[in-house]
């Protein structure tokens, strides 16, 4: 595993929109990822505008999107019957345990996850 690789759950990649300077500053020059999970979950909010969902679809091309391959849908799976998780956070799980990656998030129930490599991110 690379120190210059990490997944990003969905609430990093909404702290670096919103302009969270040390997280911004801590993955510059970073490899970074995305599960579609968060891909969908940012463009889907109800109330963004159509500038909004532009600029996050731009900011989003920075990422490596990572689909529904038979690895994550495995890991997901295991993370789902080990835990409480709804899916969509097994799934991002899921997707940092296939790749090998760190995930970066300020989400809790995430510690909870048996190889895991978390970075939490205490906002």
């Amino acid at each position: 595993m690379s120190g210059n690789k990490y997944l990003l759950d969905t609430n990093a990649v909404l702290y670096i929109l919103n302009g969270d300077q040390t997280l911004i500053d801590f993955l510059f020059e970073k490899e970074l990822f995305l599960s579609v999970i968060s891909e969908m979950e940012l463009l889907s909010y109800k109330n963004i505008t159509e500038k909004e969902h532009q600029t996050i679809k731009q900011f989003l091309e920075e990422f490596t999107i990572v689909g529904l391959g038979e690895k994550v849908k495995l890991e997901a799976i295991q993370v789902k019957k080990r835990s409480n998780m709804k899916l969509p956070d097994s799934i991002i799980a899921g997707t940092a345990i296939a790749l090998k990656l760190p995930l970066v998030t300020s989400d809790k129930h995430f510690k909870n996850v048996a190889d895991l490599n978390l970075l939490y991110y205490e906002k």
